[in-house]
């Protein structure tokens, strides 16, 4: 009995195997996990959501706080302001690898510009795209509701709300056509680049080939 109960405190101790050791234990995959542990960011994926739901908030719950309008639209003004800089430079940045941005070239012209690689959390990206379609059909809805309860205040705040996510989903959307294209387009140019070298090295060696066998 004795050699029995040694063995577990061996294990215990043990700086591989033992209890105290942290960095060596690994937890199984749960399938009831929400968002936040499958996510690879889970801090950016946080933020990405709040801002929404604190302008939605404002603007739908506001009333109850307060009867200041002009209170209610700064606050659901500097929200829809803070989503925007987030997903614009920070969360599609982290959560599907891509970013954009416009800039003035030496023409004159405004011309976008894309950064993307490749990002293999496919939770994080499917929050982000649906939330990203979905943010603007909601505002199109609220500005409905205000057209025919003739709440024309509120209407500005609504268009503000859609031009800025319309923004956000015009400009993630094109990243995604470039980096497609950029893909397709590596892609041939690599199948390209293969098929020349497998001609090239067929030509050298049957003109090897038959060299040799012409002089013999």
């Amino acid at each position: 009995m004795a050699q029995n109960n040694v063995i577990p405190d061996m294990i215990n101790n043990d700086p591989i195997y033992g209890q105290n050791n942290m960095a060596v234990s690994v937890q199984p995959d749960n399938p009831q996990q929400n968002m936040f542990n499958k996510s690879s960011h889970p801090i950016a994926l946080l933020f990405y959501i709040l801002f929404k739901g604190l302008a939605l908030t404002s603007y739908l719950l506001g009333n109850i706080f307060t009867s200041n309008f002009v209170l209610i639209f700064v606050s659901c003004i500097l929200n829809l302001s803070l989503d925007f800089w987030t997903v614009k430079n920070v969360s599609g940045r982290l959560l599907v690898g891509m970013r954009w941005w416009s800039q003035v070239n030496d023409v004159g012209k405004s011309e976008w510009i894309f950064e993307h690689r490749e990002v293999t959390n496919s939770s994080d990206s499917s929050i982000f795209w649906i939330m990203l379609y979905i943010t603007p059909l909601v505002w199109g809805v609220l500005a409905f509701v205000a057209i025919l309860s003739f709440s024309f205040q509120w209407l500005l705040i609504v268009f503000i709300a859609i031009i800025l996510s319309s923004t956000n989903l015009v400009g993630y959307t094109k990243c995604e056509k470039d980096a497609k294209n950029k893909w397709t387009n590596n892609n041939v140019t690599s199948q390209a680049s293969q098929f020349v070298n497998n001609f090239m090295s067929n030509m050298v060696t049957n003109s090897i080939t038959g060299r040799i066998f012409g002089r013999t």
